[in-house]
């Protein structure tokens, strides 16, 4: 019966979705209008000829106007594969602007977010010219370029949504590492300063200060504490299965807990702001 999932593997899992968006009466370039993904794709999809993940599929299903029971069916059973890797090659053929698009809505559905970030400023809190300072460094044209910057940016509203928690634990290291130049990183430690203050954001830092008994190997952003995503060298990974995430969110919290926080936070951020301006000064 449509609308019910138990069972279906990832073979019928398009035919499914196709039969749920026919019984909805929704036409298939709305759908995918709304699911940020292309008609090609959806019909690929809704054939077996595409495999979606699983943020294909719940902007599928958030399109699709589905109850919550039966989201959260379908979602269970595209999580059978519970690891995803998609190349940074391939998801710069396919559009870099694309999959920030595709990012911003994955974000506009989620309550809970939770970050950790050890090289660089989380792309949701850079200024304009970190974030092109950032993206600069792969090999994209002027115009890619300047439609991710704008992607990004526009990625940024969430932070104005007051119904969501969003949570970011930054090291030290993440304050003094040279992207931009020492006015352009004053400029940013200052919008650090300024994001902290609102009532929905946390912001940590871990200084170099504490002892650790953990390792930062990597940045990793966990969504609704069900959704992990992992950036590595050469690719993205998606991370569903709940026994893993499970890991990340242990290592959020423990990172979280030497971390940081408020006026004392604050501090740490001018003071390096105040270094990046004597140094602009003296230049």
């Amino acid at each position: 019966m449509v609308g019910e999932a138990r069972g279906v593997n990832r073979g019928e899992l398009g035919a499914a979705l196709r039969a749920l968006r026919l019984a909805s009466g929704k036409e298939a370039k709305s759908v995918a209008r709304s699911a940020v993904m292309s008609t090609s794709k959806l019909s690929k999809i809704e054939t077996g000829k595409v495999a979606p993940s699983v943020v294909d599929v719940e902007g599928i299903l958030v399109a699709l106007g589905v109850s919550d029971e039966v989201k959260g069916e379908y979602l269970d059973a595209v999580r059978a594969a519970a690891t995803e890797t998609t190349a940074w090659r391939l998801v710069r053929r396919l559009g870099v602007h694309k999959a920030q698009q595709q990012t911003r809505a994955l974000e506009s559905r989620m309550r809970l977010l939770q970050l950790f970030q050890p090289a660089l400023v989380p792309g949701l809190l850079q200024t304009p010219e970190y974030i092109r300072a950032v993206l600069a460094r792969h090999d994209l044209s002027e115009d890619t370029l300047t439609r991710t910057v704008t992607a990004r940016l526009e990625r940024q509203q969430v932070l104005h949504d007051d119904t969501k928690s969003l949570n970011f634990v930054i090291t030290e290291n993440v304050l003094r590492w040279r992207i931009v130049s020492p006015s352009r990183m004053a400029e940013q430690m200052d919008r650090l300063i300024s994001l902290s203050r609102l009532p929905h954001i946390s912001l940590r830092v871990v200084p170099f200060s504490v002892e650790q008994r953990d390792i930062a190997n990597h940045a990793f952003v966990i969504r609704d504490a069900r959704v992990v995503t992992v950036e590595t060298v050469h690719a993205e990974l998606v991370v569903t299965d709940p026994r893993d995430v499970a890991q990340y969110v242990d290592k959020f919290d423990g990172f979280a807990s030497v971390a940081l926080l408020g006026d004392e936070m604050r501090r740490m951020i001018e003071s390096a702001r105040d270094d990046f301006l004597r140094e602009q000064e003296t230049g």
